[in-house]
């Protein structure tokens, strides 16, 4: 209860000096109404809720890794376990933390979505942008611009990093801890990074170029945690001590389901990254500009420890197999270890010309190629050590195309845009079973099953843009054209030999209109009205892409062929008042979800019960958003950032399972907080204080599982400070601690406890 009045007392901490303060003369009214930085302009088509984040946010946030900066932005969050972690989902408003195709995210206006899939596996590829190379954040709040795709439903984020303006260097170092105490785990795991880069652009020229470079090194904290299993054997099991009871993961009521002894923790993961990155721009007298991208990036995730807890009578660590405590008999099992390598490059070519005085023509075209993806397991503990037997999950052909072309056009008062683009998303998950669980090469492995499949998107859009001072009337449509084509199943046949089933292409289209209003009531006072509908087709792995039990069968997160798009209809109104030093923003959104794709247990056409991804008939999401920007408040160098979100998301219909009927949707809080002050003690000081609350959600469809502990999605409440001192013009040091009080919170797996970070940075 602490906690919630805590985080409550955050959210109008900006409102309570309004009275007191004179009112300044507010920046000149446009189209666009934007929450946050106003220093530059927003990278994107703003429509609905539209905040931007610049220098004077990132100051104040102590960031790890890229996705970091965005931690206090309004209604919004991302899924990040550990520093390093490759699985960050971002959620906005009631969108459910796996629910990662419904955010188009891009890194200077390429595409960097993982729609290979739609779950914590598939989030944005983050890895291939350092945080200190970063100018501006920008979100966009649901699919209210014709602009974007029907994956925009949830929203759009774009990284703008940065241009040089001069010849230019920065390099950055950071040192990171995080002590960690859970169940029978007590260690501290440390990491640390180094960045840097250089930028060049001509005096009397068009050209520049930045080069940059980061490494990283982190051990996150074990992610899972193991429980024995009841066995009616007898004979043969080792008597053994150390397990840990968690009375938090009994399911009330619930027959059968007292929570297990948890006999070992997952091993930590020791995440080793390289991002190399090239930034090559053109700026012409012309008119003519262009930017070339390409990025590398390579990733390796080693978990080779688990933390066993069971001891045997002679104190040696006991992870597989029969064993006998307190009298009764269960087995062991899953704590295996893992290596997992990836390497991945994003490459992208944008231009933009004039054709007229009034006319400027756009062409973008990038690729995202997964070089190589190789996931190594070990079946069981005892197998791991022993280099004995485990699978490989490899991927072959693997990642995207996207492609656009666009023109705007001013048109007297009017302003007109159209265009098209293209996307091309395929896959090719091959499973083999080892010999050795290290050796992945032809001589040691087995095939076991395969997934593959393509799918890909044509679309058109138009905007008109009608200023009618003081209304300006914003009108769009899009319509893509979808298809999945070349998916299918190989498996070992009957005779021993690997066979392959392969589904009939499919295709679908949506059209999706938009509109929106914007209103300048007088010189401080903006209301907006926008509304859209959105189509979200399904990923590649959500049709084709899944593994198959021994028997054959699908497995328990398999994927379905005939799945149907996602369709939503969106409605946001949003009333802007500026005081001077205070700005207030209030909206308030609704969203309603035809067909909705989720991973979830239920019965299919003949009866029979499944569980894998299904179309919900029904969602719907009402919410209420609150955001407060204060600067020079109470004192001179004193700013809060400030904002509360209420959120209620429920499943309307649902013929497959009908108790999930009125039910809040999984992992969406009611209530969601987040807040950052900012002090400037002296010119060269600056001391933050920032603070993300989310209340308690349901973990399952049906609202049954709800707990602060392993396995369930609970309430998060953590408190962070910063200090930071810019000791020179060109060095700058900091320190930092997320989640001052320690705070134990769980998306399934564990957030991170109390975690400390210091940097230096440098520039020239």
């Amino acid at each position: 209860m602490l906690r919630t009045l805590l985080a409550l007392g955050a959210a109008p901490l900006a409102l309570l000096p309004t009275p007191s303060l004179a009112a300044e003369e507010a920046p000149p009214g446009g189209s666009i109404l934007v929450v946050g930085q106003r220093e530059n302009a927003i990278s994107l088509d703003a429509r609905g809720l539209s905040v931007s984040l610049g220098d004077e946010q990132f100051a104040a946030v102590n960031a790890r890794n890229v996705e970091d900066l965005m931690k206090y932005a309004p209604d919004f969050f991302v899924r990040t376990r550990y520093a390093g972690d490759s699985n960050g989902v971002p959620g906005f408003r009631g969108t459910h933390s796996t629910q990662s195709a419904r955010t188009l995210v891009m890194v200077d206006g390429f595409t960097v979505s993982n729609f290979l899939g739609n779950s914590f596996a598939y989030a944005p590829k983050w890895g291939v942008v350092g945080p200190g190379e970063v100018e501006q954040f920008d979100i966009v709040y649901g699919p209210y611009s014709a602009r974007y795709a029907g994956n925009s439903m949830g929203g759009v984020v774009n990284i703008t990093t940065r241009s040089p303006e001069r010849t230019e260097a920065f390099a950055t170092v950071q040192g990171m801890a995080q002590p960690y105490d859970q169940y029978g785990t007590d260690e501290s795991y440390l990491g640390y990074s180094a960045e840097a880069g250089f930028g060049f652009r001509q005096e009397d020229g068009p050209w520049s170029v930045r080069l940059s470079d980061r490494h990283f090194r982190n051990t996150g904290h074990p992610q899972m945690f193991f429980g024995l299993v009841p066995s009616s054997t007898t004979s043969g099991a080792t008597d053994v001590t150390g397990a840990v009871v968690d009375p938090g993961q009994a399911i009330p009521g619930a027959p059968g389901n007292a929570a297990s002894p948890i006999f070992a923790g997952q091993s930590p993961a020791r995440i080793t990254q390289d991002q190399a990155k090239l930034r090559l721009g053109y700026d012409g007298a012309s008119g003519l500009s262009g930017e070339l991208l390409v990025a590398y990036w390579h990733n390796l995730d080693d978990q080779n420890a688990p933390d066993c807890y069971l001891r045997s009578a002679s104190g040696a660590p006991v992870c597989d197999g029969l064993v006998r405590l307190e009298g009764r008999t269960y087995t062991a099992s899953g704590a295996n270890r893992s290596r997992t390598v990836r390497d991945e490059l994003l490459a992208g070519l944008r231009l933009s010309a004039p054709v007229s005085d009034a006319v400027t023509l756009q062409a973008n075209v990038s690729t995202y190629r997964i070089l190589r993806a190789d996931a190594f397991t070990s079946r069981g503990f005892d197998a791991g050590a022993a280099n004995g037997p485990g699978t490989l999950a490899r991927q072959g052909p693997t990642g995207w195309w996207t492609g656009e072309l666009s023109a705007t056009a001013q048109l007297g008062g009017l302003e007109l845009a159209g265009g098209g683009s293209a996307n091309l998303y395929e896959t090719d998950l091959i499973n083999y079973a080892l010999a050795r669980w290290r050796d992945g090469s032809a001589g040691g492995r087995t095939f076991s099953t395969r997934t593959f499949g393509k799918t890909r998107t044509l679309s058109a859009w138009a905007e008109l843009r009608i200023p009618l001072d003081p209304v300006t009337l914003t009108l769009g449509a899009r319509h893509e054209d979808w298809r999945a084509f070349d998916g299918g199943l190989g498996r070992i046949g009957n005779g021993g030999a690997p066979v392959s089933n392969r589904y009939a292409s499919r295709s679908a289209g949506g059209f999706q209109p938009k509109a929106s209003l914007d209103w300048a009531v007088g010189s401080q006072t903006r209301v907006q009205l926008s509304l859209a509908k959105a189509t979200r087709f399904p990923t590649v792995g959500e049709l084709f892409q899944g593994s198959l039990n021994g028997d054959g069968s699908f497995n328990q997160d398999s994927f379905d062929p005939n799945l149907r798009p996602e369709r939503s209809t969106d409605a946001n109104l949003l009333v802007a008042h500026d005081f001077g030093r205070v700005k207030l923003t209030a909206s308030a959104f609704w969203q309603r979800v035809k067909d909705t794709i989720f991973s979830f247990t239920g019965f299919n056409q003949n009866g029979a019960t499944t569980s894998s991804y299904k179309n919900i008939d029904r969602t719907r999401q009402v919410g209420l958003e609150l955001i407060a920007e204060a600067r020079d408040v109470v004192i001179p160098g004193l700013d809060v950032d400030a904002n509360a979100a209420w959120i209620d998301s429920v499943t309307v219909r649902n013929d497959a399972a009908p108790a999930a009927e009125g039910v809040q949707f999984p992992r969406i809080p009611r209530w969601r907080i987040n807040g950052n002050l900012r002090y400037r003690v002296a010119e060269p000081v600056l001391l933050s204080l920032g603070v993300r609350y989310a209340s308690r959600p349901n973990t399952d469809l049906f609202g049954l599982q709800r707990g602060d502990t392993y396995g369930y999605t609970s309430e998060l409440f953590a408190l962070d400070a910063r200090v930071n001192w810019n000791v020179t013009e060109q060095l700058r040091v900091s320190a930092g601690i997320d989640n001052i009080t320690n705070d134990r919170a769980w998306v399934y797996h564990p957030y991170p406890q109390r975690s400390f970070l210091v940097e230096a940075g440098w520039t020239l």
